[in-house]
This record gives C-alpha cells, structure tokens and sequence, in this order.
C-alpha cells in the first residue's frame, strides 16, 4: 500500500514538474486508498464575543498599531458557544484562542481557536480553526485543521456570517456553519 501512494505521489511530482508546475488538479479517488468509514458532521454554532462590560469573553493583550484595521492587536478569547442567535439560548461548549489584527488595508483576522464542547454528543471533544477572517465581508470561509475526541483526525471548513456587531460595546455574534469530516 505504501508503495502504490509513493509511486502515486512521484507520478504526480513528475506530470507537475512537466506540464509546467499547475498548482492544482483533481485526483483518481481510484488511485488512493481513503478510509471509507468517514462521518461528515454539519454543526450550526453562534459564537458571542463579548470585549465590554463586567465580565468580558475577549481581553486584548496587545494595542494595535492601527485602529482603522486593528493592525497589530491580540485579543485572547474564551467565548461561549451557542445553538442559537440569543445569548440566553443553550450554551454547547467554548471557542478559546486568540485572534489577531493580521491586515493593514482591511479589518482581517489570524483566527487560531478550538471549538470545545461541553454538552451533549460532543462533549469532550475539539475542533481546531485555524484561518483568516476577513470581518467585514458577509462570509468568511476558514478551514477546520484538526480535532479531538469525536473529531479525532478532523478536517473541513467553516463559513462565519455576522449576525450581530456594535463597536461601542464590544459585542459580537458570529453564526458559525461547520463542515468536518471526521472518524
């Protein structure tokens, strides 16, 4: 088996070197061996950031350079994950990380964080984000790198939508659609 993906591989090493270096093509599912008892799971999650108030979710270690696109700035976060827009709906576990101004032009984030469920199915288990969030935009796509638990070996992407931003108070709610595909 190790031998058929490594002459595989040297195959495709070889038509990339060849044909010009494309940086992209779609492979025979034929020709590689994947694992067949793969789960892909769809989870809707809202994720409520909160930088304001008494009891913040976000803290912010480090000031940016620019406030305009928050350039320079790290915000660290433990922020509750809900099934639902309202902040009083069910609480399923935690997005803990850190994000950081990582754009000059624009408001865009390094996203690095772990989706921690706490509740139900999933309890115990992680999922690792790891990506850039343009904010403004309407959808932002970041890809899932990892996880643990039930999600052991997972991999996939979210798409992040603002439901709800207010820079005076420093509330944020972001629906998080997540695809993972996972054992």
């Amino acid at each position: 088996m190790k031998l058929i993906l490594i002459l595989v591989a040297e195959i495709f090493l070889l038509t990339a070197i060849a044909s010009g270096g494309d940086t992209a093509r779609t492979m025979n599912k034929k020709l590689i061996d994947l694992p067949k008892h793969e789960t892909l799971t769809h989870l809707r999650l809202y994720w409520h950031d909160s930088t304001g108030g008494q009891k913040p979710s976000t803290v912010r270690i480090q000031q940016p350079v620019s406030n305009s696109s928050f350039f320079g700035s790290i915000s660290i976060m433990d922020d509750p994950l809900t099934t639902d827009v309202m902040r009083n709906s069910t609480v399923v576990g935690q997005a803990q990380g850190i994000y950081a101004g990582a754009a000059q032009g624009e408001i865009g984030f390094l996203m690095v964080m772990n989706f921690a469920f706490t509740t139900g199915k999933y309890n115990g288990s992680t999922i690792t984000i790891l990506g850039r969030n343009a904010a403004l935009e309407k959808t932002r796509e970041m890809p899932v790198v990892g996880g643990s638990g039930m999600f052991r070996f997972a991999r996939g992407y979210v798409e992040a939508r603002t439901k709800f931003f207010n820079l005076k108070s420093g509330v944020a709610i972001v629906e998080y659609n997540c695809y993972v595909l996972h054992y």
